[in-house]
């Protein structure tokens, strides 16, 4: 029999969701756990202070995020949202987190990468 749940991992999903729109580097490592692991279309990442390295890098090519779809219950959400940004306009982006102990221990990041691959290969070095 299943116990009633609380939704804590959706409630942290949007929590994050919300601090991914509005840039908020520092919101999204409160609720990350110390030793976090993200893996994308860009590799794998652990740790707080890579997976900050990773969303600060996000933040400054956000345009806009639209939450497309929230779905969660207590160890696990997933996020659908589209992100306008600087290089891709309208990128699809699914993420499955996963919550222990109230802070977000694991995300799968899943979106199409040829477009930000394709924007990359005409960007001249500094």
């Amino acid at each position: 029999m299943k116990t009633q749940s609380n939704g804590q991992a959706l409630q942290i999903a949007k929590t994050y969701i919300e601090a991914i729109a509005s840039r908020s580097v520092d919101t999204i490592t409160s609720v990350s756990a110390d030793d976090v692991v993200c893996t994308s279309p860009r590799g794998r990442i652990a740790g707080v202070q890579k997976f900050r390295e990773f969303h600060e890098g996000f933040a400054r090519m956000i345009k806009k995020v639209t939450v497309l779809a929230a779905y969660g219950d207590d160890e696990q959400a997933v996020v659908v949202y589209s992100a306008d940004t600087h290089p891709v306009a309208n990128a699809v982006v699914a993420e499955l987190l996963k919550v222990k102990n109230g802070k977000i221990a694991s995300t799968e990041v899943i979106y199409d990468a040829t477009p930000f691959a394709a924007y990359t290969a005409t960007v001249q070095p500094h």
